[in-house]
This record gives C-alpha cells, sequence and structure tokens, in this order.
C-alpha cells in the first residue's frame, strides 16, 4: 500500500468533482481526498497494486490539473 500526497491545483469542490469518476474507478486507488482549504490544495491517495507518484501525477495531468509531490 502507497500514501501519495501531491501538491496541486484543484482548489475547488467543483474541481474535486470534476476529478471524481477518474480516481473513484481507477483499480489501484482504495482512497483519496483534496485538501482544497489547505494552500496547497493538498491530495492524498491511498492505493496498492505498484501505483507510484508518477502515476498520480500522470492521472492528473490527464485531466487537466497539476500536481506535485509535496515536499515535507
Amino acid at each position: 500500500m502507497e500514501v501519495l500526497i501531491l501538491k496541486t491545483n484543484v482548489s475547488s469542490k467543483k474541481k474535486v468533482r470534476e476529478l471524481g469518476p477518474v480516481f473513484d474507478n481507477h483499480g489501484a486507488i482504495m482512497r483519496w481526498s483534496v485538501d482544497t482549504e489547505d494552500r496547497h490544495n493538498v491530495m492524498r491517495i491511498v492505493a496498492g497494486n505498484g501505483f507510484k507518484m508518477e502515476d498520480a501525477i500522470e492521472l492528473i495531468q490527464s485531466e487537466g490539473f497539476s500536481g506535485n509531490e509535496l515536499d515535507c
């Protein structure tokens, strides 16, 4: 199981809903959320099956958004 934390430009609940079908139906993603009240619009993804940061970034970008690994 992987827990991925990304900084995104998904800045509203409407934008989160736009991502819903893609993330909800992805076989490797167990749970995901976006904190639109955080200044970095932090996305947390709990995934398995070898799903990596690069996969998450590619998936976000395929929907017209940007995301990068959040440096702690």
